[in-house]
């Protein structure tokens, strides 16, 4: 078979442009991906530590409605005799003065208190229904990054079919051309599509390895990541009351609705400022001499209070009420925005659904169309090999079969994309 002219440099790009640890690179399937993504994204990352937050500050709320509790002892050695509260104290001996002491404080006006455990605990759900969007974020960019790695590859593997099938057509025009069945300009045109082809193909290995070394970056790892494919395509969801379902468990609108509900709590809270605090404290005093771990003899002065109190802030120079109508425009801005943001996932759920059912229109045309190109491509190619056609017609045959094929790739990646992209929208898998 002759050696196309200029196959020797095109083999030595493509071999400069496939990772040389080939033998080393990683693996990963979907699902592993999405762990690693997942387990990695500092984003992510600083969504966990505000739901962490969050839970502590609910806890910090609900320890507000519980006493104060604080215990001390205050052990001494004195150099000469001495007379301490009510106590002898002797010299050269070491003695102790302990106390204990329990104290009680608890707001008996407990609206403030109520206003400021329950923006706490709508800060806490906001943070889950951030770190909940996040995720899903996260998930859609891996597998995005993850399909496009697997689309690259699949248009390698079109790009050396095309290599195969125009270095064949080669052979064939300079066969002919040696039988005197061609003229001289079958075998040049027949040589710049080889070359076309081969163009193409260092082109698709180098978008491959883009996204092999892009999807490394998103799942955390050095080096680059080969897509494990799942041959099995999902069906299309069924998308029967998912619109009504959405709005319960997207993310985003849960996350808004919870900032809404927090910031009008938060309102409450600072209004409260302004409401009369009434305090119970109970304060129980033992002193002697003995240690605490020995106990105390019955020698102790023991001193017992209880106080109540009330307060009342009637005028701070109306810095209670510019905290308060702060506190209702940031109110409002966020309902505001959970409203903006109930009609937004309206409109993108009818956009994603139309998308989901376009693609996967779309790739039962693309197949059909792979179909009757392949068919073309093979008459043009006998009926050139004969004499029958023109280099021309097989030129036209094989790239619209090129150009079936990559369609057919991308329809069904888009297809797969789009669905991720409504999972992601309405907060579930479907």
């Amino acid at each position: 078979m002759l050696l196309p002219r200029g196959l020797a440099p095109a083999a030595l790009a493509l071999a400069v442009l496939t990772p040389a640890a080939k033998a080393q690179q990683v693996e990963m399937t979907l699902s592993e991906a999405v762990q690693h993504a997942l387990a990695v994204d500092p984003a992510v990352i600083a969504a966990r530590g505000l739901v962490t937050n969050g839970r502590w500050q609910r806890l910090n709320a609900f320890g507000n409605f519980l006493p104060t509790l604080v215990v001390g002892t205050s052990p001494f050695r004195v150099n000469r005799a001495s007379f301490i509260n009510g106590f002898s104290v002797q010299p050269g001996t070491f003695e102790y003065f302990s106390s204990f002491t329990a104290t009680e404080n608890l707001d008996l006006f407990l609206a403030g208190r109520i206003s400021q455990y329950r923006a706490a605990g709508d800060s806490a759900s906001a943070a889950a229904a951030t770190l909940a969007l996040q995720r899903y974020q996260v998930v859609v960019a891996t597998q995005q990054a993850f399909f496009t790695t697997l689309a690259d590859e699949d248009l390698v593997r079109v790009a050396e079919a095309q290599v195969t099938e125009t270095t064949e057509e080669l052979q064939t025009s300079v066969n002919k051309f040696l039988a005197g069945a061609a003229t001289r300009s079958d075998t040049l045109t027949s040589t710049v599509d080889r070359g076309n082809a081969q163009y193409s193909l260092i082109q698709a290995q180098a978008n491959l390895a883009t996204a092999q070394a892009n999807l490394a970056r998103q799942v955390g790892m050095d080096g680059s990541v080969r897509a494990v494919a799942d041959t099995a395509v999902p069906p299309l969801p069924d998308t029967l009351g998912l619109r009504a379902s959405a709005g319960g468990s997207a993310p985003t609108l849960i996350q808004a609705d919870a900032m809404a509900s927090a910031a009008s709590a938060s309102a409450w809270a600072v209004r409260s400022e302004l409401w009369p605090q009434l305090q119970l404290s109970y304060t129980s005093t033992s002193q002697g001499l003995t240690a605490p771990w020995h106990g105390f003899h019955d020698g102790n002065l023991n001193q017992n209070q209880l106080r109540f109190g009330i307060s009342w802030t009637l005028f701070n120079g109306f810095g209670a009420e510019q905290s308060i109508a702060q506190a209702t425009i940031s109110r409002d801005i966020a309902q505001s925005i959970a409203d903006s943001v109930r009609r937004e996932l309206d409109a993108q759920f009818t956009e994603q659904v139309a998308a989901v059912f376009t693609a996967r229109a779309q790739m039962g045309i693309a197949a059909a169309n792979v179909a009757a190109a392949s068919e073309a491509y093979r008459v043009q190619e006998e009926r050139y090999k004969v004499g029958a056609s023109a280099l021309l017609d097989l030129e036209t045959a094989e790239a619209n079969l090129t150009q079936a094929q990559a369609n057919q790739i991308q329809a069904r990646y888009n297809y797969l994309i789009a669905r991720v992209q409504l999972e992601a929208l309405v907060g579930h898998p479907l």
